[in-house]
């Protein structure tokens, strides 16, 4: 009796084993899930919301900086607009968030010598406590962090894929230029520069919610 008694215990955990088998992977599956989201996430997270602190700050100083490169030089807004071959256009191509990403990083290089050259210029015009010169500076300066600073965040999303060209790669210049042609120039640079940003600040709160994803607030484990 005790023999009959013992042999069904015996066979007890030989069928539910199916059953512990299968939660068992369920909560590797989820952990599984969990991490790959969490790494999503801490790879989106300082870079992208350093890049779009950035940008929305250089952008805010660029509307201040055309006020004041217009006022300096009594710019009308008609010249800011004018047609020039050399300085990039600020629009965002590209149809992947990687092609999309990569073309900031590029337009943001190219962008980087033309603020120098406008910078260089004034430099020869203004006296050196200008107002005008320190916020060049400044919007150069922050220009070239927010360059490293998105090549670090494309880096991260997708670290497969080739990395952005650093900066100083071969950029179309304008040719010499007289007094009248630079401050032409100038306002073109920097009206198109802050259209740039403003196309970057949407393009990267777009990025947030197409690639950078969080984890799950309510789970079942």
């Amino acid at each position: 009796m005790i023999g009959h008694m013992y042999f069904p215990l015996l066979l007890q955990p030989t069928k539910s084993f199916p059953s512990a088998l299968l939660s068992l992977l369920l909560v590797m599956a989820v952990h599984s899930s969990r991490t790959v989201s969490l790494s999503r996430s801490q790879n989106c997270g300082t870079p992208l919301q350093q890049s779009l602190k950035l940008t929305r700050l250089i952008h805010k100083e660029s509307v201040e900086l055309i006020r004041t490169y217009a006022s300096q030089g009594a710019m009308s807004e008609l010249f800011c607009k004018s047609s020039s071959s050399e300085v990039p256009q600020p629009k965002i191509s590209g149809l992947e968030p990687s092609e999309r990403l990569l073309s900031v990083s590029s337009i943001l290089q190219s962008f980087l010598p033309h603020l120098q050259r406008v910078l260089e210029q004034q430099t020869d015009l203004q006296s050196p406590s200008s107002r005008l010169l320190t916020e060049l500076s400044n919007v150069r300066n922050r220009s070239a962090s927010l360059a490293s600073v998105i090549s670090c965040l494309y880096q991260n999303l997708f670290p497969n894929l080739p990395a952005p060209e650093p900066a100083g790669g071969p950029t179309q210049m304008p040719p010499p230029q007289n007094i009248f042609q630079q401050k032409v120039y100038g306002c073109v640079v920097l009206r198109r520069f802050k259209d740039f940003l403003l196309n970057v600040a949407r393009e990267l709160r777009t990025l947030k919610s197409r690639v950078c994803r969080m984890p799950p607030a309510n789970t079942l484990f």
